[in-house]
């Protein structure tokens, strides 16, 4: 995997990283009036890269990579979403061309998790079709403000999560049913959004490529019983397929599509959407990996008021994978296989090139002697990159890596406990200290792989 052909870069996102909250016109997000539980931190501050943006790019030249894949923070683009917001169009200027500057390619997402909360309070966020408008003039904004330097994009980060977590899209409602139906239209809408997104990407970046990240579901079934094997089969199409077969082929699977007519939860459309769904392509398809999944059927009796989309429903649910080391953070067990296994079967399903947009591993990381040592990462890393490496050598296109994440950031509901990063950032949930950065260990492991394939 050699320096002109392959991406080795490091991943983040907006909101657990940038902090800066109220700072340079940047609007409310979902991600700013989440309940977060005491004692942990929010994203106001986050690893503060609002203010240490250089220092983290100085950071990611020594590192060596030419790859960063970051995201986007709708809110500090759009202000409060309707309005292009010149002070963050400004931030994300000096980011790119300060990447640009030192070798390493911006590779932007546009939506990774937050929206402004404006648009929910206003309309209902993605519940409403008018959250697609707002979508592609914000999607345009970028495109014309940054298309010039930046040819690779990210369109929308695990579909799967965004439409189930509600405290990321505000869909709040109580009535079980209704939340359900409103779920799969969210998802519907961001499908749509996609899809007219690229079309004007197609109009404005020309020489650039374009595709969705998907968290990438690896499933096996517990046991070969036939009942496991089509529950494994049902949770693809759920977790997965849908989201993929939307963004490559305009259309759901069809079991997806019965389920959903069945339970009376299928998406309102119009007919129009059709040509929109079916003509625009992405180029690429991301790959978030951390583990893969155990499904087995619904026992009789077993309760299923616990709905999609994670991992449980009356046609499947979570099952026991015993071949794999589990660990507090990493409880559906480790399985750097699974890398390789999911992604051939993307590459065989859908033809596209990927690249691996986050793979990593969490740990309770402690700063030791002014150091992590952190073996156990640099153990998964090593490990999977291998994956890549024989994914590469059978001839499949893989155009990049980009383990998650660059510095340690905040997670959704952990906060500071649970650490991703190749960099220690010095602060807890309740002392944000000076932020202060320090390379771990696995920072200059990965550092060496990089020179060693360059």
């Amino acid at each position: 995997m050699g320096k002109k052909d392959f991406y080795w870069g490091a991943s983040t996102s907006a909101f657990q990283v940038e902090g800066g909250f109220g700072e340079g016109g940047k609007g409310v997000a979902t991600t700013d009036v989440r309940n977060v539980p005491d004692g942990i931190a929010d994203s106001k501050i986050a690893s503060d890269h609002y203010y240490h943006m250089l220092e983290d790019i100085a950071l990611m030249e020594e590192l060596g990579i030419n790859l960063y894949r970051f995201s986007f923070n709708w809110t500090r683009v759009m202000g409060e979403g309707m309005e292009p917001n010149q002070e963050g169009i400004q931030f994300y200027n000096q980011l790119i061309d300060a990447c640009i500057g030192k070798g390493i390619t911006p590779f932007p997402t546009l939506y990774h998790f937050e929206m402004p909360q404006a648009f929910v309070t206003a309309f209902g966020g993605w519940k409403s079709r008018e959250c697609v408008d707002r979508f592609v003039d914000y999607a345009e904004v970028c495109f014309q403000n940054f298309g010039d330097r930046v040819k690779l994009w990210g369109t929308i980060n695990e579909q799967l999560i965004v439409s189930a977590a509600s405290d990321l899209n505000g869909n709040h409602e109580t009535d079980v049913d209704e939340k359900m139906k409103q779920m799969y239209q969210m998802s519907y809408h961001m499908s749509l959004a996609e899809k007219k997104a690229i079309q004007r990407f197609r109009e404005i970046v020309k020489d650039g490529k374009i595709g969705p990240v998907c968290s990438m579901q690896v499933v096996y079934p517990e046991s070969p019983s036939p009942e496991n094997i089509l529950a494994s089969k049902n949770a693809e199409d759920f977790l997965q397929n849908c989201f993929l077969d939307m963004s490559m082929n305009g259309e759901y699977p069809k079991s997806y599509s019965n389920y959903l007519h069945t339970k009376g939860w299928f998406p309102k459309t119009k007919p129009e959407d059709r040509l929109i769904l079916k003509s625009n392509k992405p180029d690429i398809i991301g790959i978030n990996y951390y583990c893969s999944t155990c499904i087995r059927a619904v026992e009789k009796g077993e309760d299923t008021s616990k709905l999609p989309p994670f991992y449980r429903n009356e046609l499947f649910t979570l099952g026991n994978n015993p071949h794999l080391v589990k660990t507090k953070w990493m409880e559906f067990g480790i399985d750097p296989e699974g890398l390789y296994i999911g992604m051939r079967a993307i590459y065989e399903k859908y033809k596209l090139p990927m690249i691996v947009t986050e793979n990593g591993l969490a740990f309770s990381d402690v700063l030791e002697d002014g150091t992590v040592h952190d073996d156990y990462r640099i153990d998964y890393l090593n490990q999977h990159i291998k994956q890549c490496e024989r994914f590469i050598e059978e001839g499949y296109p893989l155009l990049g890596y980009s383990p998650w994440s660059l510095l340690d950031l905040v997670s959704s509901h952990q906060g500071f406990k649970k650490r991703y990063g190749l960099i220690y950032v010095d602060r807890t949930d309740t002392d944000v200290k000076e932020c202060r950065r320090i390379p771990k260990d696995s920072y200059y492991w990965y550092q060496k792989k990089i020179k060693e394939n360059y």
